[in-house]
């Protein structure tokens, strides 16, 4: 009876892994889950919060929530959108931004949903 060797078969399985391992990282990429508003039709989600981004000039914004005068600071928004969506049944939120913000500023509210599960409402006008 001869031996048949096992260690190029175990070195071809390693190998196959790591490269099922790194491509199904890059098939399915982390990405936001939004609920875009069509400009002629509603969304069936209700925002129980929301977030205004105002464009001061000279690359100064300020966040609002639930249309409050006084801003927020960005620091602080996190901590206020917890507080204020704690013990929803589905916590959504709203984005209201002013057409010459930056989409990176939205973004980083996006992430704040991101992080806390939150489904987020991308405010837009009407045709």
């Amino acid at each position: 009876m001869s031996d048949i060797g096992m260690s190029s078969m175990t070195d071809l399985v390693f190998l196959l892994l790591i490269f099922f391992l790194i491509t199904s990282t890059l098939v399915n990429p982390n990405a936001l889950k939004l609920l875009l508003p069509k400009s002629t039709g509603q969304v069936s989600a209700k925002p129980t919060v929301s977030v205004s981004i105002k464009d001061w000039g000279g690359e100064t914004y300020t966040y609002h929530l639930n249309g409050d005068e006084n801003p927020t600071h960005f620091a602080d928004l996190e901590d206020s959108l917890v507080g204020l969506l704690q013990g929803e049944e589905d916590p959504t939120f709203s984005i209201y931004s002013d057409e010459s913000v930056p989409i990176k500023e939205v973004v980083s509210i996006m992430n704040i949903a991101k992080r806390n599960h939150y489904k987020v409402i991308l405010a837009t006008q009407p045709e």
